[in-house]
């Protein structure tokens, strides 16, 4: 009896074991770029797996780098946390599945009016015109966005990379 008592313990603490990995693997939701930028709001703080094309890594200290999704319409910062030291330039081009945690920022209305304001002094400079008229663009498109939904405030999302997969 007892024999059977000791393997009925552990095998429920095997059961459990396993159980937790799988919610644990479960509580992590991978996201294509665009998906997850259409659901952001509902998963800050929340331990996510996106999908992307690295752009852009921080040629100084590597603790960042940007990624777009298939449409390349959208972009999504990622801060090196974590397993990630940093990225490397090698990593442009590179498909990615990074995990981490993703956050938000709320860029006030008076920061995008300063914002605009220092990027039409630097309009008539010479060879700026074409980065003024996408950062102008931009700025256009946060205020229409804070309009849309009644803010005050921009909403930025990023994410705390802890880990990535290189995919192809």
């Amino acid at each position: 009896m007892k024999k059977s008592v000791v393997l009925l313990v552990v095998a429920l603490a095997l059961c459990a074991c396993t159980g937790n990995k799988k919610q644990a693997e479960a509580a992590t939701t991978s996201f294509e770029l665009e998906q997850l930028l259409a659901v952001a709001d509902q998963n800050v703080d929340a331990t996510v797996t996106v999908v992307g094309y690295v752009t852009h890594t921080c040629m100084h200290s590597g603790k960042k780098c940007f990624i777009v999704g298939e449409s390349q319409n959208v972009s999504l910062q990622v801060m090196a946390a974590g397993e990630i030291e940093t990225f490397s330039a090698d990593l442009v081009g590179s498909k990615l599945a990074i995990t981490g945690t993703l956050k938000q920022q709320h860029v006030s209305e008076e920061s995008i009016n300063e914002l605009e304001t220092s990027v039409k002094a630097l309009e008539n400079e010479e060879g700026m015109a074409e980065e003024c008229a996408t950062e102008l663009s931009n700025i256009s498109d946060m205020r229409q966005w804070m309009k849309d939904h009644g803010k005050d405030y921009y909403v930025m999302y990023y994410m705390n990379g802890e880990k990535y997969d290189i995919l192809d």
